[in-house]
């Protein structure tokens, strides 16, 4: 059946076919199959058999693919330039499944040329090689550049929750001592009042001395502190203290020694110790001053607990703002080691079950682009934890290797297949499920090494041993 007259004339006005002989003109208007699309028709669909090469004659289409569990717009095509009036020819040409999804928005129709029709065209018209190539390069780097934005906004989807997630018990312990010194603030001072004034002097600095002596235990054994604690409870008991009477003129004395014991037991105070105080002070006395220093102890714990959760604080803004390098030279002096501690820190959630190796040997630093190669960490490590499913051990290890810095990432998962394994780096190749890969996250990654640093990166997989090797030359020019 010959083709329609309108066919050759349409396809004649589309900038691809712009040189095109009336003969060649004429093949492809008799080889093409034209289609017709109702809005929201899917035209192929992301993970099917690549199988045709469309041509946009009329309306839109829209490409999309699925990153993360959902849609991702990646071009709309409206046939007003040379690069919006194609779609299919990448599948056709890297890979044998289409990369995307293809649907219609509002009515559209294509013209359609199967896979061997395509590479006809090709042979039959090659002054369309030279306006599609050009034009398949650009899209290659649009989507390697949308997919270094994915992975960056993946890094700091990745970043945010593993604040999150180590913020959270900081965050807390210092939240609840803030409560709790709220709290125990007026009890303080109302009990370091009724102190100063049953107090005499020397029993003042002798009280003084015994607190300035006190100290938190670094690594308590709670079995021991807990008996420690009764042993305190049953001296202030035999010692008439045991809450009941006044201690501090208001009425309060249960509730000020209710965590005495705890409190001194948690500061290696024994019996010993309290016979000592006891022995040189009045009764009255000796009431009073425990009655001060269960609160002040209280509070000096209660502000420690604040104080170390703040340095937790600081030293995971100190890990995130190395994984990020936000305050440093894009490019400047690097740690390798730090680069690696900084990506495990914040992908500590997923590594929960994962046993870390770190074999790091001796690296000097080398002028690099940190926040980039965090990103090639950050790929090989999670891909190590996804072939292991979530279980496993993980070896990192650094050196060096004459001229050379190397890392090595190794997991002891079920390894890359033999005939998959020249193909890892390849644009577009993922051997994950469908939305789970872009399939550029290693392709990426190598352009980091190679082309950023002039590095390279090859992988070794068998069944239980599969190694990524980065190489990177310790001679980079200086920024």
């Amino acid at each position: 059946m010959p083709a329609p007259a309108w066919l050759r004339d349409r396809i004649a006005r589309i900038e691809l076919f712009a040189e095109l002989s009336r003969e060649q003109l004429d093949w492809l208007a008799g080889t093409g199959a034209v289609r017709e699309l109702a809005d929201g028709e899917v035209l192929f669909v992301e993970g099917a058999p690549a199988d045709a090469f469309y041509v946009l004659l009329d309306g839109e289409i829209v490409v999309t693919k699925v990153v993360g569990g959902r849609d991702q717009v990646l071009a709309r095509h409206v046939g007003d330039t040379l690069e919006h009036q194609f779609v299919g020819e990448l599948p056709l040409l890297t890979s044998d499944e289409y990369l995307a999804t293809a649907l219609a928005v509002g009515p559209a129709r294509v013209v359609a040329y199967g896979k061997d029709a395509f590479f006809d065209l090709l042979e039959r018209c090659p002054q369309v090689c030279r306006v599609l190539l050009p034009v398949l390069a650009r899209r290659i780097n649009a989507m390697e550049r949308q997919a270094g934005r994915s992975r960056m906004l993946e890094g700091l989807g990745m970043l945010a929750a593993g604040l999150t997630h180590e913020l959270n018990n900081p965050a807390a312990a210092a939240l609840r001592a803030a409560r709790e010194l709220r709290v125990l603030g007026p009890r303080l001072a109302a009990a370091a009042t009724a102190w100063g004034r049953t107090g005499e002097e020397a029993e003042l600095r002798l009280v003084e001395r015994f607190q300035a002596g006190l100290a938190p235990r670094s690594a308590p054994d709670p079995l021991a502190e807990a008996e420690a604690a009764d042993d305190i409870a049953d001296w202030l008991a035999e010692h008439g203290l045991d809450g009941t009477g006044d201690l501090d003129g208001a009425g309060d004395r249960t509730h000020l020694l209710d965590d005495l014991g705890d409190d001194l037991a948690e500061h290696g105070v024994d019996r010993a110790a309290l016979d000592e105080l006891a022995a040189g002070l009045r009764p009255d006395a000796l009431a009073a001053a425990l009655a001060y220093l269960a609160p002040a102890l209280r509070a000096r714990a209660l502000a420690g607990d604040a104080a170390e959760a703040a340095e937790r604080v600081v030293e995971l803004v100190r890990r995130t703002s190395a994984y990020t390098n936000l305050d440093r030279a894009p490019q400047r002096e690097a740690d390798l080691r730090e680069g690696l501690d900084a990506t495990l820190a914040l992908m500590a959630p997923r590594l929960r079950d994962i046993r870390v190796r770190r074999e790091y040997g001796g690296v000097p630093d080398l002028q690099a682009f940190p926040s980039e190669l965090n990103q090639v960490w950050t790929n090989l490590i999670g891909n190590a934890v996804d072939a292991m499913g979530g279980t496993g051990e993980l070896t990192i290890s650094t050196r060096r290797e004459g001229g050379h810095a190397v890392v090595e990432i190794r997991d002891n998962g079920p390894g890359i297949p033999d005939e998959v394994l020249p193909m890892v780096f390849q644009p577009f190749f993922t051997t994950k499920d469908l939305g789970k890969g872009t399939g550029l996250g290693l392709h990426v990654s190598m352009d980091i090494v190679a082309r950023r640093h002039g590095g390279s990166m090859e992988v070794d997989s068998r069944p239980g041993d599969t190694r990524f090797v980065v190489r990177l030359p310790l001679d980079q020019p200086s920024p």
